[in-house]
């Protein structure tokens, strides 16, 4: 926790809980911590610094208005709040305002660490989402400038027709991965989420000996297999518990958005049905399409597995705790054949241990 910027909020400035909770911010975490008992001194410290993460004591202080005044300054900022006792009641209450997690007396020095470490991340990711954003409006208008650039200057320019193009090839696929990113940072647990199936998915297709054009294929599909989700709001892609019917097929339409918003660019046709399909189930259950077994492609099998072995060995907003490695593996193993291609299962778990020590 070293280096951290903590604003802790408490009314009671001489309460045990929060004097212990200090002590273990800065004596034990090395944190930066600076103390508020008034909501309104709090918010102006949180205005004119740029704090990590929040600790509010809920108790005298009027808690809905500062975090709603909170959230207003900084719509991304992580509050953690924290009780005397158990209250489910207010503890749905204050997850519905945003706060990021709750803390419960006695305080638990090993939970109090993580959350605030993640809690730092998640700020992190938030403003990078956000400058993701940005980075990819400017290179639209940058696209937008050179395309208005080239329609003037073709006939002039034939002799650089080829660098022209790959330019612009480089430049159209640089902003389609910061948009990939920028969707993986929608939700802190999926951060990096991607690149951790890129990397399961090139190390499967390495051990096959596929051709290293095929390979790069797979990587770049992995990339951008969820950008559909792009079309999908938080409510349904971030939602704790199990999604409804109609939110269910909402979630299933996403293999097909992301390969409809990359169709104009024909450069990608290889890796666009990589994304169509990678949804898809060896016995013919998945989705868009159904397809089964060899009408399957290859890479889009290869996928698949490595992005469900991802998402198990990590923790969801509907599953806080992921699955062990060995519990992950069960499951590869319990759907060998029907969920998986069998070749693929086979290789993956030679190589399992190289790539997910455990």
């Amino acid at each position: 926790m070293e280096g951290i910027k903590v604003l802790l909020i408490d009314s009671d400035q001489n309460d045990a809980l929060s004097i212990y909770l200090r002590e273990k911010l800065v004596i034990d975490g090395g944190c930066y911590v600076t103390f508020e008992n008034e909501g309104n001194l709090a918010l102006e410290k949180f205005k004119q610094n740029s704090f990590d993460v929040v600790i509010m004591k809920i108790n005298t202080i009027e808690y809905p208005n500062l975090i709603k005044e909170l959230k207003r300054v900084d719509p991304d900022c992580c509050i953690i709040a924290f009780m005397e006792e158990e209250n489910y009641e207010l503890a749905a209450e204050l997850e519905r305002m945003g706060i990021y997690d709750i803390l419960i007396s006695p305080l638990n020095a090993e939970r109090l660490s993580f959350l605030i470490k993640k809690g730092r991340e998640m700020h992190t990711v938030m403003v990078t989402h956000h400058r993701l954003t940005q980075s990819l409006h400017e290179h639209n208008v940058s696209l937008q400038k050179q395309n208005v650039l080239l329609s003037d200057r073709i006939e002039d320019s034939t002799k650089n027709l080829s660098k022209l193009y790959e330019d612009l090839r480089s430049t159209y696929l640089r902003t389609i991965k910061a948009l990939a990113q920028a969707i993986d940072a929608r939700d802190h647990y999926t951060h990096s989420h991607s690149q951790s199936v890129a990397r399961y998915a090139v190390a499967i297709a390495e051990e096959l000996h596929l051709s290293a054009r095929d390979i790069e294929h797979i990587r770049e599909a992995c990339e951008l297999h969820d950008l559909g989700k792009i079309g999908i709001q938080d409510s349904i892609l971030v939602k704790p518990s199990e999604l409804t019917p109609e939110e269910w097929e909402t979630m299933k339409r996403h293999p097909v958005t992301g390969a409809q918003i990359l169709e104009p660019l024909t450069f990608l046709s290889n890796v666009i049905e990589l994304i169509r399909q990678h949804h898809e189930r060896y016995d013919g259950t998945g989705y868009p399409e159904g397809k089964r077994g060899e009408e399957i492609l290859f890479g889009a099998r290869i996928i698949h597995l490595a992005d469900a072995y991802e998402a198990m060995r990590s923790a969801r907003s509907y599953r806080k705790t992921p699955l062990s490695k060995q519990e992950a593996l069960a499951e590869i193993k319990k759907y060998n054949g029907t969920q998986f291609d069998p070749k693929i299962v086979k290789v993956f778990l030679k190589i399992v241990d190289r790539l997910d020590p455990g």
